[in-house]
């Protein structure tokens, strides 16, 4: 992958459309080379920054600020990413059937040209989740507009329809898509409950011409970079898996690329849940365990697992949780990247994330009910969690600080396969 080419594609459909249309229509490509090359990369912002927002920094409802568990959170934002590229493609199916109703030519590739390029705005968007509902809302509507406006442009050039027909050809797809959308969203929902585009273009250095981009490795956009990496060097295997007609075949190479790029380039197998478990004390904070579990979920050779347990005298409770992103772990990385900082006071309590000597923490504390939640994020890959009662936030904080972190950070690369 060209990632300098990707990014300047990226800015020329949205600041230049008219004329880049044209050139886009032109350009011979595939249903594979779009994916790898583009669409894998973009679609990954809405799910990334989903997840720093509701397992990170939290959202806030009447003054109280609720948090999707990490491994929700993790759940929820793989489900969006992959049922996104779905989508995507569904959605190209339709602008492709309803060709001959506006007197366009019927053309698959074309199909999926116009409507990836046109959800570039929504991608790009949807980094204004973290800001919250008012801001981020009103983002995401001018994102989720302009790629209508787009996918009008675009209709002419890719699907060759008459001009006088786009506006039609536009509202009746753009229908379509609202229902595919809603659907994503009722199953990202359903998992992860009720409950900074300065940061993104951060470590991106844009010249007079695109000869003069350069990309930080350790930024956001850095990370995106190795996520596509990761796609190019799975595509050869996805090949090999297309050309021989082996259904099973192909459903393996799908995951293991997927894999790979949610994994930042590497195939990530998550610890095994007794490894977690031995991370897990038998008193925390002067309680005793009452309860623990582990597990390790996956799908598509995809990976995460996770250890919980709960502490108790009988008047206050502790919460921990210690998750292993695992497949996910270039998802974190990209999570840490953004460098997302945040600060939220109230009349009794507070609320804010921040990194401290390179890892992702977030603290939220209510002075009233004297409750509240202290987590980590360890080597981009592991998360540990306390929350409940407690006399202070300190004590929370000595409670995380009482697990084995740098045991647990040591692991980092274990199950990690580079590809």
């Amino acid at each position: 992958m060209d990632f300098n080419k990707l990014i300047a594609r990226a800015k020329n459909i949205l600041l230049t459309p008219k004329t880049e249309w044209p050139v886009i229509a032109g350009e011979a490509e595939t249903v594979q080379s779009l994916y790898l090359n583009y669409i894998l990369v973009l679609a990954a912002i809405p799910a990334v920054f989903g997840f720093i927002k509701n397992a990170i920094i939290g959202n806030t409802w009447f003054g109280v600020t609720v948090h999707t568990g990490i491994g929700s959170g993790i759940t929820a934002m793989i489900v969006q990413y992959v049922l996104t590229l779905v989508l995507v493609f569904v959605m190209a199916l339709i602008v492709d059937a309803l060709a001959g109703t506006f007197g366009a030519q019927k053309n698959q590739v074309q199909a999926l040209k116009v409507v990836a390029y046109a959800y570039t705005a929504g991608w790009i968007a949807g980094i204004g989740v973290i800001l919250g509902l008012g801001l981020g809302a009103l983002i995401a509507l001018a994102g989720g507009i302009y790629s209508i406006y787009l996918l009008y442009l675009g209709l002419p050039y890719t699907m060759k329809c008459p001009p006088e027909k786009a506006g039609g050809y536009t509202a009746v797809s753009i229908i379509c898509a609202i229902v595919l959308g809603w659907i994503v969203m009722l199953v990202v929902g359903g998992i992860v409950g009720t409950a900074a585009l300065g940061g993104a273009a951060s470590g991106l250095h844009i010249g007079s011409s695109d000869s003069n981009v350069t990309i930080d490795s350790n930024s956001t956009l850095g990370k995106l970079a190795a996520m596509g990496a990761a796609a190019e060097k799975a595509s050869k295997q996805m090949e090999a898996a297309q050309k021989s007609g082996d259904a099973n075949a192909q459903a393996q190479a799908t995951g293991q690329m997927l894999g790979a790029v949610l994994g930042g380039g590497s195939q990530v197998e998550a610890l095994p849940p007794d490894t977690l478990k031995g991370f897990v004390p038998d008193t925390l904070a002067g309680l005793k365990r009452t309860s623990l579990s582990a597990e390790r979920n996956g799908a598509m050779g995809m990976q995460v697992s996770n250890a919980t347990a709960t502490y108790s005298d009988g008047q206050h409770s502790l919460h921990l949780e210690i998750a292993d992103t695992g497949s996910a772990k270039g998802m974190m990385a990209l999570a840490g990247a953004i460098g997302v900082e945040s600060s939220q006071e109230t009349d009794h309590g507070y609320d804010k994330t921040y990194k401290q000597d390179g890892r992702l923490m977030h603290e939220q504390w209510d002075t009233q009910n004297k409750d509240g939640e202290f987590s980590i994020v360890l080597g981009d890959r592991f998360s540990v969690k306390v929350n409940g009662n407690a006399d202070s936030i300190d004590q929370l904080k000595a409670a995380v600080g009482s697990i084995n972190l740098a045991g647990l950070e040591a692991l980092k690369n274990q199950g990690v396969k580079n590809q």
